[in-house]
């Protein structure tokens, strides 16, 4: 007889076991933040440092890469950072919230300030 066949087999069970969510740790959470960062500052002083200037001369065109790379993982690292920090806030809102319109609303306030907290930061 399979597992699957005997009457005392919980498939459903060990399945809602085996998907509940799981936190992690908060030094992950934190850690994870500080990455995310460091990566953004780093593509920012990349950016920085290049000259668009330079880019007259058609022997410069080979180091294009470098600020293009920048750009795509100082904005990935950026939405990272802005989505995690969020979510870090989402527990504190969703039982604030009266309604899922009103945690949406919250939601997206959040995001619009941690977009505006990650722009505004000083070099």
């Amino acid at each position: 007889m399979t597992e699957a066949a005997r009457p005392d087999f919980d498939l459903e069970g060990l399945l809602r076991q085996a998907l509940a969510p799981v936190e992690p740790p908060e030094r992950l959470s934190k850690r994870l933040e500080d990455t995310l960062a460091t990566l953004t500052d780093a593509a920012a002083d990349e950016l920085d440092a290049w000259e668009m200037s330079a880019m007259k001369d058609p022997r410069n065109w080979v180091s294009v890469h470098r600020p293009v790379v920048a750009a795509a993982v100082g904005t990935t690292a950026g939405v990272g950072l802005i989505l995690l920090r969020t979510r870090a806030k989402n527990k504190k809102h969703r039982a604030q919230a009266s309604d899922p319109l009103d945690f949406a609303e919250r939601t997206l306030r959040d995001l619009a300030h941690e977009a505006r907290r990650l722009l505004d930061r000083p070099d």
